[in-house]
């Protein structure tokens, strides 16, 4: 009897709720090369439309009943290890998200392929018009296809007849066999590029003449620029892209693209040869955790170590080691903003063996080293989260650098966390995990306080630097008038100045002002499509919503009553710098924040600046507060404590602690002594007191102690099942049905699990983009048996009806639960 040779195949674009390994058929020609870990194209659902898919397993059958073939192999070898495929396996079952999803993050970018359809008209398309009773639109369809004489993209000629995504009268002339319809494969670019737009023509012209208002704005604004970025354009003139598309098809302006980063330029002899010298504490926490990594059991490790203690020598002796052992290691940051330092350290010593992985870099740098470390010609890779997914064949050493910041965890699909996804491969690789911080996460800390971590302490600056002194400034004794810089922080940002130091102002709210509202009738200026109050901008003169980026221009008269009583209030740091260029006319102030580093590589230029001194004072949000070493700078600032520490979420005072230590560190970590100033209304709070002197252990023992009554991480997980849709009723609807689904599956089938159910309700935020949001929160084990129900739950959900335009998700310990 003959057999057939089957693969069992991940395809993209399936749901949750029915998402399994599909067969198809391995035709003859390809049998020798398609293994595991390859991609394919293959035909899906009851139209064939052509769909990537891995290929998870491979088994040969007898079962000779109508199998669909793989239409085509894309790789000539696996991409993704046998490692790689055990883990996407692990992550749809942990994360609830479809198999292809869990795998999509370890491909190469850049290779990911999509599958587009193209049409052309038949050649006997003009007689079958003849015959054929057709409505105008798809007569002019016809026809624009039998004029252009080759094929178009479907979303292109769906934008040129002006018609939705769902027109089906397309699908109509297909099946008349007026025109034919072909599924192309394209590789799809990354964001390798920024988008950037300049005049086609600065003389006077006809379409010129044509302009709307919003068109002149963009004219005007590229007279006067040059060329801008489409982000920056739209930014700095308030209109939507879609305005400047418009001008691009009348061909007043033309897109062009523009690389964002290059891989640094650095010396390999600067630091290369030296040794590492530590320091006799250093030299304890490095013996430690390197005698923990060669008993190769696949083992945590918490550095914990005060702002300024040289985490970063430790690690690079520990890189040292196992690189020279001929294994690999990653080195995970937080955030692009602080790869340049890490960077630097790396590349300057280890040179050629250093792999850089994030997205800043172009589409070829990142496919450049993504096969360097394929090959095993790199040793040691530096990154952002995505760095966890480096395709190492024998990795020895991963270290998670302020392990306890919130960028580690994705929130689209798959909702995955670093941390875990790197204990699971120092597991497999039996290799050492190793978490840094010196405010460490709740969660990592008890972890190690109870010993299923190893801990390994930091307790004194590095070199000559001391913890700078810190001062706690009460606003309520100050006289502020309409500022935010309160006179004692004012004389000692004077006596800085005059040092010849430099200065780090935070204040984590961006814009100019963060409230607008009329004084007569009480109205709020608030986002049309997202329940929040709009900021104002004085950059570009708009009030803009910072979750959907909507934006309107500035107004003094109210939209509701018509009285000229609108009033701006709040500080971002768009006024502080105005503030400060008031006060200090002689400084030069740096701002940094979203607003002001629209392109990736501007960041890195204005740190080097800083560094050199061109500047005196740097003011921005939460990006100046981690990680940034200068060692002229002896003056912090925060200017407002309490609009970082009160959230509605129990990780809030965590969160502000953290942000609060690690900014007060950025003073005095050079030769010069530091100083710190903290400005709140509330100083009585404990947390201010303890963030000031930098005492984690006794934050720590007061936060666990309230996790422990209230029974929140890492006395349990937290799952929060969400709702999404854009019909309030029926999400609430959704959310209500779920909630009495779970509540008859766990008590019939899953009253042995131990769990806390609060809710359904609507979420902190209750719209963003149009859609409304609820949300149930579960206590419970993340045990197989909890995720075993979830999953169930979930794929119930997919069946019924009145899911159908609702988006329904779980994340396990998200970010923000309320």
């Amino acid at each position: 009897m003959p057999f057939l040779n089957i693969a069992r195949i991940a395809v993209e674009n399936t749901s949750f709720s029915f998402d399994k390994l599909f067969d198809y058929v391995v035709p003859d020609k390809l049998v020798q090369k398609a293994r595991p870990g390859c991609r394919v194209i293959v035909p899906f659902g009851r139209g064939n439309r052509k769909r990537t898919g891995i290929i998870m397993e491979l088994s040969r059958s007898d079962d000779l009943d109508y199998i669909k073939p793989v239409e085509s192999l894309l790789d000539e070898e696996p991409l993704l290890s046998d490692e790689m495929l055990r883990l996407a396996v692990w992550m749809k079952e942990k994360y609830f998200c479809p198999l292809f999803d869990a795998a999509k993050p370890m491909l190469p970018a850049g290779l990911n392929i999509k599958i587009v359809t193209a049409y052309k008209a038949a050649l006997n398309a003009e007689e079958l018009l003849k015959r054929e009773s057709l409505d105008m639109t798809q007569i002019q369809i016809a026809r624009y296809l039998i004029d252009s004489g080759g094929e178009v993209k479907r979303d292109r000629l769906l934008e040129i007849m002006g018609l939705s995504d769902d027109y089906k009268g397309i699908d109509a002339l297909v099946s008349l066999d007026i025109i034919e319809q072909r599924d192309i494969s394209v590789r799809r670019v990354g964001d390798a590029v920024v988008r950037m737009v300049r005049l086609c023509n600065t003389g006077d012209n006809e379409e010129e003449r044509k302009l709307t208002e919003k068109q002149r704005k963009v004219v005007d604004f590229l007279l006067e620029a040059g060329t801008a970025s489409a982000k920056e354009l739209s930014y700095f003139t308030g209109v939507s892209q879609a305005i400047i598309t418009n001008l691009q098809k009348k061909g007043v302006v033309e897109f062009y693209t523009s690389e964002v980063f290059r891989t640094p330029q650095y010396d390999p002899s600067q630091h290369a040869g030296n040794e590492i010298i530590l320091t006799d504490e250093q030299n304890k926490a490095f013996d430690g955790m390197y005698s923990q990594y060669l008993k190769h059991g696949g083992s945590v490790s918490l550095l914990y170590g005060v702002t300024g203690s040289g985490k970063t020598q430790v690690f690079m002796k520990l890189c040292k080691e196992v690189a020279d052992e001929g294994r690999q290691v990653i080195v995970m940051v937080p955030e692009i903003a602080l790869t340049p330092q890490t960077m630097s350290h790396f590349l300057s010593r280890f040179g050629d063996n250093v792999a850089i992985l994030h997205s800043g870099l172009s589409l070829a740098e990142r496919l450049d080293e993504w096969k360097r470390i394929k090959t095993g010609r790199a040793k040691i890779i530096v990154g952002t989260r995505s760095a966890v997914f480096a395709p190492c064949s024998s990795l020895g050493l991963i270290i998670m650098d302020e392990e306890q910041e919130h960028t580690y965890k994705s929130e689209g699909s798959p909702r995955y966390s670093a941390r875990d996804i790197a204990r699971f491969r120092a597991a497999y690789h039996k290799g050492l995990l190793v978490l840094a911080s010196a405010t460490p996460s709740i969660e990592s800390y008890y972890q190690a306080k109870t010993g299923k971590y190893a801990l390994n302490t930091l307790t004194e600056r590095f070199g000559n630097a001391v913890l700078p002194e810190t001062q706690i400034v009460d606003l309520r004794q100050e006289n502020m008038g309409d500022g935010i810089i309160s006179g004692t922080l004012g004389r000692e940002i004077d006596e800085s100045l005059n040092d010849k130091k430099q200065i780090i102002l935070l204040h984590n709210r961006r814009g100019h002002n963060t409230f607008v509202s009329c004084r007569s009738c009480g109205h709020v200026f608030t986002c049309p499509n997202c329940s929040i109050s709009m900021t104002y901008h004085s950059a570009n003169g708009m009030l803009m919503c910072h979750y959907c980026g909507y934006s309107r221009e500035f107004a003094r008269e109210c939209p509701v009553c018509g009285k000229n009583s609108v009033r701006y209030s709040g500080f971002g740091t768009q006024r502080i710098e105005q503030e400060l260029s008031d006060c200090y006319p002689d400084a030069r102030i740096l701002r940094l924040d979203a607003d002001s580093i629209m392109s990736r590589h501007a960041f890195e230029t204005k740190l080097n600046e800083f560094d050199k001194g061109y500047y005196d004072i740097m003011v921005g949000t939460q990006m100046v507060a981690k990680g940034l070493d200068f060692p002229n700078v002896t003056l912090v600032g925060v200017l407002l404590a309490d609009q970082i520490m009160y959230g509605n979420d129990f990780r809030a005072f965590e969160r502000a602690f953290s942000m609060l230590t690690q900014v007060v560190g950025r003073s005095g970590r050079g030769q010069y002594k530091g100083k710190a100033l903290i400005q709140t209304y509330t100083p009585e709070n404990p947390l201010i007191e303890l963030a000031a002197k930098q005492d984690y252990d006794e934050f720590y023992n007061g936060e666990i102690d309230s996790r422990r009554i209230m029974l929140y991480p890492p006395f349990c997980d937290i799952c929060m099942i969400g709702f999404t849709g854009r019909d309030r009723q029926q999400t609430e609807r959704a959310a209500f049905d779920f909630f009495n689904m779970l509540r008859s599956t766990a008590q019939t089938d899953y009253s042995d699990l131990p769990m806390r159910v609060l809710g359904p309700s609507v979420a902190g935020i209750p719209k963003i983009s149009g859609s409304y949001r609820y949300r149930i929160i579960i206590k419970c084990r993340d045990t197989s048996r909890f995720r075993e129900m979830t999953a169930s739950l979930l794929r119930d959900c997919g069946k019924k009806k009145c899911f159908d335009k609702i988006t329904v998700f779980a994340d396990m310990n998200p970010l923000n639960i309320l």
